[in-house]
């Protein structure tokens, strides 16, 4: 096992050999990291977390309890994982069919919230600062700053670098509330967007 410096791991949880872990993650109770996954510095892996085979993890992403994150995930930093979240990695499984030639990529975008018992449908990508609504079920990409909720998923709004919903005014520009920083509505190749500016 490598690792950049120091880290925690509570002891009735495993760790197998061939992983990188980042200094500063805290890895709680009854999970298991399994072997080729990288795990980046500040990461907070909560109770019962299964972290698949060749899963990358950003730097300070966190990762609620109940969370099984699967072979083709990548998380960019700053990901939050909410509690029960769901990921798949084949879209056709069958117990007597191995399938794992098969796994499709999911990529979690920098800054991007996954809600509670949320579930993400494997080859589809969140964008950066995107938040899915708890128990939502993502089965497309997932636009930059987007707010999604529902079965499945659809957009009702966007959301701030800092969490919070944005209000456009009649010029296409929103303040986040919370911070100060404008956003702008766009348009590119005809598809409704956001962009910090």
């Amino acid at each position: 096992m490598e690792n950049d410096n120091d880290y925690f791991v509570h002891e009735s949880s495993y760790v197998d050999q061939g992983c990188k872990i980042g200094a500063g993650t805290k890895i709680w109770h009854f999970s298991h990291i399994m072997s080729g996954c990288t795990i980046g510095r500040d990461c907070n892996i909560g109770q019962n977390v299964v972290i698949s085979p060749e899963v990358v993890l950003g730097n300070n992403v966190k990762i609620q309890n109940n969370v099984s994150v699967y072979t083709g995930v990548v998380c960019e930093d700053d990901v939050f994982l909410g509690p029960s979240a769901v990921f798949t990695n084949v879209v056709n499984p069958r117990s007597a069919v191995n399938r794992k030639s098969e796994y499709r990529k999911t990529l979690i975008g920098k800054g991007a919230t996954i809600g509670a018992n949320a579930t993400v449908v494997c080859g589809h990508n969140i964008g950066r600062y995107a938040f899915i609504g708890a128990g939502s079920v993502v089965t497309k990409d997932v636009p930059d700053f987007a707010l999604m909720v529902g079965n499945p998923a659809v957009r009702i709004g966007w959301m701030s670098c800092a969490g919070a919903k944005l209000e456009f005014d009649g010029d296409g520009f929103a303040i986040c509330p919370l911070t100060g920083q404008r956003y702008r509505l766009d348009f590119v190749n005809g598809v409704e967007c956001v962009k910090l500016v």
